[in-house]
């Protein structure tokens, strides 16, 4: 009875998460910020949010293998970072304000649909409504940068393809690595050989 419980909880946990995901993502598109960025600025991590919320709340994850999922997270997180920021340190594309040269691509946008790929990837078989408010929250960060001038419509597309696919190329390096992992012996005639996988 307690762990019927728990389950009835934790899914109501997990839906409510989602609403949450989808109703923020939602109200920012509506919201204006002629002050300097701070909802964008804030939104770009709440898929990562979510993702640290539902793993917290012992929602069933795709990965299960606890290392191979902060592998995968973080990985995710640092791949995509870093790729964006060695573009804009070196491509130097003025943005639509004239501010500075670091339009190419959205930093913002690139975080944020990183972080809703890990969301939908981790527990969208839990509920679509998961992955939806995950890509809300993305897409509404991209219209804002472009709404208030920050990037062109074309930086925060590659921002968003470059999130979506630093996560699958962690993912599917990992999940290499993890099915690869283990030692395997080869004796020969004419040599030994030792694969080792960590």
């Amino acid at each position: 009875m307690r762990n019927e419980t728990r389950m009835a909880m934790l899914q109501k946990m997990r839906l409510w998460t989602a609403l949450l995901l989808l109703t923020v993502g939602v109200s920012t598109v509506k919201a204006e910020d002629e002050s300097g960025g701070w909802i964008d600025g804030t939104l770009q991590y709440v898929p990562r949010v979510a993702v640290c919320a539902l793993y917290l709340a012992h929602a069933e994850s795709a990965t299960k293998d606890r290392k191979h999922y902060f592998i995968n997270t973080i990985g995710s997180t640092l791949l995509s970072t870093g790729i964006t920021w060695v573009c804009k340190s070196t491509i130097h594309e003025w943005r639509p304000d004239y501010t500075d040269r670091r339009s190419f691509f959205s930093g913002h946008t690139s975080m944020a649909f990183s972080g809703a790929h890990i969301l939908h990837k981790e527990y969208g078989h839990l509920s679509p409504w998961i992955s939806i408010g995950g890509y809300t929250v993305a897409a509404a960060v991209a219209a804002s940068r472009v709404a208030r001038d920050r990037h062109h419509p074309h930086d925060v597309l590659v921002g968003a393809a470059v999130g979506i696919l630093s996560t699958e190329l962690v993912y599917y390096t990992t999940s290499q690595w993890f099915k690869n992992k283990g030692t395997a012996v080869a004796i020969t005639p004419n040599e030994v050989s030792v694969r080792v996988g960590l």
